[in-house]
C-alpha cells in the first residue's frame, strides 16, 4: 500500500501543481480558471456522450502508452510508437479489407495479431538487434524508424498500392463489416476496443510483475552490470523489450483502424505515440497508472473543444496545462538526480 501511495504521489502533485499554475497564466491573461476548468470537465464528462467520447480517444493512448512502459521499465526510450503505431495501422487497414470471407471472430484477431507482430518486428529489429549488439542509441533508431513508416504511409496512399482506386483522396479502401470492431455506444466513437484496452493493461501488469521475464526486463533497467552477472541474458532482454514495446503501439493503430475510423487516411501524424511518452512518464511506467494518465490527457483533448466555446479560453491552454505536467514530473525526477550526487559527494568527503 505504502509503494502504490508513493508512485501516485508524484504524478497527484504534479497535476495539481500544473492546475494552480494554469490558473495564474489565465488569471494573467484575462480569463476566469474556475469557469474554464468546469467547462473542461463538463466536456470531458458532462454526459453520456462525452464520457464514452473521452474514453474512445483514451483507448490508443493506453495502448500505445503501455507499450512506451514497457520499454522505459527496461531501461529504454522507445520515442518511436508513433511509427510503430502506423506499422500497425497499416498492416490492420491491409488485412481488414484484403480478406473476405472470414467470420469476425477470425477476422479481428487475425488484424489485431498480425499488427502485434508488424509493430514489434518494427521496433525489435533493427533498433533492438542495433542497440543490443552495437550499442546504438535507440532514441536516434526508433526515432528514424518512426519517420520512415510515416513516410511509407504517405507512399502507399498517395496513388500507391493501398490507394482506394475508386476515387482522388488519398485514404484506402473501408475494411470489411466482419473486421469491424462494434461501436459500444451509438453516436460516439466508442467501441469495443475500449475492453482490448483495459486487458492489455492487466496483461503488461501480470507481465511485468508476476512473470520471470518482467522481472528480468525489470533488472536489465535497473542495472544492465548486475543483471548480466546474474545470469540474465541483457541483449535478448533488450530486443524482447523492444519488440514488445512496438506490439502494443501497433496494437493501438490496429484498434483504432478497426473500430473507429475503417481506414487509413493520409495525414501526417497522429500524435498518439508521441502523447504515450507523456503518458508513461505520469504513470510512473506503471501498467494501471497508465489508464488513468491516459484519460487525463484524453479529457483534456476533448473537454478543450468545450471550454474554448463556452468559457472562451483558447484550446492550446490544455497543451499549456500538459507541458506544465511533463515539466513538473520532470523536475521531480531532476531534483532526485541532484539529491543523489549531493549524497554521493557528502560520502566521498567523510571518507576522504
Amino acid at each position: 500500500m505504502k509503494n502504490i501511495l508513493k508512485e501516485l504521489y508524484i504524478p497527484v502533485v504534479a497535476v495539481l501543481i500544473a492546475i494552480i499554475v494554469g490558473s495564474i497564466i489565465m488569471l494573467i491573461t484575462g480569463f476566469n480558471p474556475i469557469t474554464a476548468y468546469i467547462s473542461l470537465f463538463i466536456g470531458a464528462f458532462g454526459s453520456v456522450n462525452n464520457i464514452a467520447n473521452t474514453l474512445a480517444n483514451a483507448v490508443p493512448l493506453i495502448l500505445t502508452g503501455l507499450g512506451v512502459a514497457i520499454s522505459f521499465k527496461a531501461g529504454l526510450f522507445n520515442i518511436g510508437a508513433e511509427g510503430q503505431y502506423w506499422i500497425g495501422a497499416i498492416v490492420g487497414v491491409w488485412i481488414g479489407y484484403s480478406f473476405t470471407g472470414l467470420p469476425w471472430y477470425i477476422h479481428i484477431p487475425f488484424a489485431l495479431i498480425a499488427a502485434m507482430v508488424a509493430g514489434g518486428l518494427w521496433a525489435g529489429l533493427i533498433p533492438g538487434l542495433a542497440k543490443a549488439y552495437t550499442g546504438a542509441n535507440e532514441v536516434i533508431t526508433t526515432m528514424m524508424m518512426s519517420y520512415i513508416a510515416i513516410y511509407f504511409s504517405h507512399f502507399l496512399l498517395e496513388f500507391g498500392p493501398m490507394m482506394d482506386k475508386s476515387g482522388t483522396i488519398p485514404q484506402s479502401p473501408v475494411i470489411k463489416e466482419s473486421a469491424v470492431i462494434p461501436f459500444l455506444i451509438k453516436n460516439t466513437q466508442l467501441s469495443y476496443g475500449i475492453f482490448i484496452a483495459l486487458a492489455a493493461a492487466i496483461f503488461v501488469y501480470w507481465l511485468m510483475f508476476k512473470t520471470t521475464w518482467g522481472f528480468e526486463m525489470r533488472a536489465v533497467g535497473y542495472n544492465q552490470r548486475a543483471a548480466k552477472y546474474a545470469g540474465m541474458n541483457v541483449p535478448l532482454n533488450m530486443v524482447f523489450s523492444l519488440g514488445l514495446s512496438g506490439a502494443f503501439a501497433g496494437l493501438a493503430g490496429a484498434v483504432q483502424m478497426l473500430g473507429v475510423q475503417h481506414r487509413l487516411y493520409d495525414s501526417f501524424t497522429s500524435g498518439y505515440g508521441y502523447t504515450a511518452i507523456v503518458v508513461a512518464l505520469l504513470a510512473n511506467n506503471h501498467p494501471i497508472g497508465v489508464i488513468f494518465a491516459a484519460i487525463l490527457f484524453a479529457a483534456l483533448g476533448t473537454g478543450s473543444q468545450y471550454m474554448q466555446l463556452n468559457a472562451q479560453v483558447p484550446g492550446q491552454m490544455a497543451d499549456v496545462i500538459t507541458g506544465l505536467i511533463v515539466f513538473f514530473v520532470a523536475a521531480h525526477r531532476i531534483a532526485e538526480v541532484i539529491k543523489d550526487l549531493l549524497a554521493r559527494r557528502q560520502k566521498k568527503e567523510v571518507k576522504a
